[in-house]
């Protein structure tokens, strides 16, 4: 009897641990620790004051009988993971299902591949559930491929069972010729492959970044900016102190309203590569603190050694002029379409046909901003330029482009460069790549599919516009 309650006391804080994502183990498990790490500190404050429990674990246990050594945790999170995943299985059935794989490099440098199943339960709901996780020698498709269908053996589970594929946009991955998606094709040809929409989303905007050397050019220099005043603590509360000013000057003119939420404090958060999304943030706020930013900048000019100083210089130059402010001005607001595009794909409740909608939502919006949009971003420039005293570019002048010799330079206005080679080229790229990977044809398949959705009661085709 004491056995089983020392066991259900361990079984219990390691699933309570376990279901937090915490870690059972802690740096010092020693009885003279003061942090014995979350499960025996866990399985203390559960023994406090049930007499029952408290009399049997820990200490009043025997010494070979403890049920709290590194490996008896590892058996019943083994226990615990092979429980779940034959209730997963049985969930399963002999049904059909997908398969979500991802393969990335840990800390310890080991390359390590996910896999989750998507499957339809017995009530019409879409599950996804983690199978597990498997250390892979290379990241080779043909390598991946063996991993997974060992995997599925494994569990009990076919690779002809395979109804649909979705990875990253590798070439390892979804290579039209030997990527994995290929590869488990050849032996199943109705495991279709879908990339996932928001994960292409955010690539249509990376290609923009890559192949237009001005954007490119543009958010290298967002990032050195960020990495310069965003990395010190000194840094930003200098910015934060000299936008309190602004703030409080400006409210005392009546430039600014007050209320909750209003004027709240702004940072400068460092954007992550694979969330363009995250890029609009940073723009907004951006443009928000900007003039607090060049204070700061000539303040690092001044007083930061000799590295700092090179680099705010260099900065300031950069920053300080009507590219930056144009390119600041059009990236925020194609991101302003696309950003609020991404944070709907990725909600849970998201479905394919309203999905398709605003996707094609997307690529009208951006349109509309081509054809209309040109003269309400340049007024918009112009007046922040005006706002923080910078000098204002003459359409009608003839372009030079900065670094590069005069003589060399092809005789075009401002005008040209600004309405065509940049905001034009910019907007024509965005909806080539969002028609590229959107395209008509798998838009057209998706929505049929939905139409076969009995919670829609067979939605009627030939009475359903898209």
């Amino acid at each position: 009897m004491d056995y089983k309650i020392r066991l259900q006391a361990s079984i219990d804080c390691i699933r309570h641990c376990v279901r937090q994502g915490q870690a059972l183990r802690g740096h010092d498990e020693s009885e003279c620790s003061k942090n014995r790490g979350n499960f025996i500190e866990l399985l203390k404050f559960h023994a406090r004051g049930r007499k029952d429990v408290e009399r049997v674990v820990l200490r009043n246990a025997p010494k070979n009988l403890q049920m709290t050594s590194p490996d008896i945790q590892k058996d019943i999170v083994h226990a615990i993971a092979t429980e779940v995943t034959k209730q997963i299985i049985c969930e399963i059935g002999d049904d059909v299902f997908s398969i979500l794989v991802d393969e990335a490099r840990d800390t310890s440098i080991k390359e390590q591949m996910a896999i989750v199943l998507r499957y339809v339960n017995e009530e019409g709901y879409v599950m996804e559930r983690f199978l597990g996780i498997a250390p892979v020698a290379d990241t080779k498709a043909l390598t991946l491929k063996m991993e997974i269908e060992s995997m599925l053996v494994t569990n009990g589970l076919s690779l002809s069972k395979i109804r649909g594929q979705g990875y990253d946009g590798a070439s390892n991955m979804s290579g039209e010729i030997n990527g994995l998606k290929t590869l488990i094709l050849a032996e199943n040809s109705s495991a279709y492959y879908v990339h996932c929409f928001a994960h292409q989303l955010q690539l249509t905007l990376v290609a923009v970044a890559r192949h237009h050397g001005d954007i490119g050019g543009f958010f290298k220099a967002v990032s050195d900016l960020i990495n310069l005043v965003g990395g010190s603590c000194k840094r930003m509360d200098k910015i934060r102190e000299c936008q309190a000013a602004k703030v409080v000057e400006a409210l005392y003119h009546g430039e600014l309203e007050t209320g909750r939420g209003l004027n709240h404090e702004v940072g400068l958060k460092r954007p992550c590569d694979t969330r363009w999304g995250s890029h609009f943030d940073t723009l907004l706020n951006l443009t928000r603190i900007y003039s607090s930013v060049i204070d700061c900048l000539d303040i690092i000019k001044w007083e930061g050694n000799s590295d700092a100083k090179a680099d705010a210089s260099c900065l300031l130059r950069s920053v300080q002029n009507f590219d930056f402010v144009f390119i600041m001005k059009m990236m925020i607001e194609v991101l302003a379409i696309t950003s609020d595009l991404s944070s709907t794909l990725q909600r849970k409740d998201q479905d394919i046909v309203n999905a398709m909608h605003l996707v094609r939502g997307s690529k009208f919006r951006l349109q509309e901003m081509r054809d209309k949009g040109w003269d309400s971003l340049l007024d918009s420039v112009v007046s922040f330029c005006n706002k923080e005293s910078l000098p204002i570019v003459n359409m009608d002048d003839v372009y030079f482009p900065l670094g590069r010799p005069r003589r060399n330079s092809q005789q075009i206005t401002n005008l040209h460069h600004y309405k065509v080679e940049l905001f034009y080229t910019a907007v024509d790229m965005q909806l080539q790549e969002l028609n590229s990977r959107f395209d008509e044809i798998n838009t057209d398949l998706l929505c049929c599919v939905a139409c076969l959705n009995p919670d829609d009661l067979f939605v009627d085709l030939t009475r359903t516009s898209w």
